[in-house]
């Protein structure tokens, strides 16, 4: 799977924010480190999401393999 990621330096630290993921943000004291955050980020509210079982009655989880 491939998803975009903005990050930035802000005040010595690296940030990351993923847009298709709303509240889906972390930072890093190295590039590399923020790239590991990310990583575990993305999994942790793709986990969250995927174990929401309240949605509003027109809308449907579904599973996708990319």
């Amino acid at each position: 799977m491939k998803i975009k990621a903005v990050i930035w330096q802000e005040d010595g630290v690296w940030c990351g924010s993923v847009p298709a993921l709303p509240g889906c943000h972390t930072w890093g004291e190295t590039h590399e480190q923020l790239l590991e955050m990310l990583k575990d980020a993305i999994e942790g509210w793709l986990e969250v999401a995927s174990q929401q079982e309240e949605f509003e009655p027109e809308k449907q989880l579904i599973e996708l393999s990319l």
